[in-house]
């Protein structure tokens, strides 16, 4: 499978590129930092991370391994016919500064990876996927929310003038509703 194309187990389809070249260096660099690693198993890594959705492929993977070898943030040694990654000192703090980023962009292929896991599940069985309701409301509440978006969804295709008409509806019920609440007014709703 190219990088940047999730499918895994059953064909894949294009998302364009999935992570930038400097998110890539991040992602392995965190990987390896984790434990010494071979270009396989940061391979291998990224795809259960990503529920199988993301590998990307040697050809990606072997030359971001290059770059930070050359940057100073890995160093590798022989391991039979393979080479083994370990990160630096110098690689650690590099981490370090950058852990932030590195955290949500392991987060985002994660988060992307469940969602999409979760909807072959759906499509896989014929099913439609569930609206989730909003914890802590009530029954009414969310039967209420479930109610107008099948009432929008009705009206996709509908001409400029009725999506209008739909908008004007709907700002005018959510600042009534934010109208109720001490915090914000009317006029502070961002929509």
């Amino acid at each position: 499978m190219r990088s940047g194309m999730m499918g895994g187990r059953g064909g894949g389809f294009p998302f364009g590129r999935f992570v930038g070249d400097g998110e890539l260096r991040l992602i392995v660099l965190s990987l390896v930092s984790e434990s010494p690693r071979h270009g396989y198993e940061i391979i291998k890594a990224l795809e259960e991370r990503s529920g199988g959705f993301y590998s990307p492929s040697p050809g990606v993977i072997y030359p971001t391994l290059t770059y930070l070898e050359e940057a100073g943030h890995v160093v590798s040694s022989a391991d039979g016919n393979k080479k083994v990654y370990a990160i630096t000192d110098a690689g650690r703090s590099y981490l370090e500064e950058n852990r932030v980023q590195a955290d949500a962009i392991l987060s985002r292929i994660e988060w992307i990876g469940s969602r999409l896991a979760q909807a072959r599940h759906f499509f896989e069985r014929g099913e439609e996927p569930r609206d989730r309701d909003i914890p802590e409301a009530l029954p009414e509440l969310n039967a209420a929310r479930r109610a107008l978006k099948a009432a929008l969804a009705a009206k996709i295709g509908s001409s400029a003038e009725e999506q209008r008409r739909i908008a004007e509806l709907l700002l005018k019920a959510a600042k009534e509703i934010a109208g109720d609440t001490k915090q914000r007014g009317p006029d502070d709703i961002d929509l």
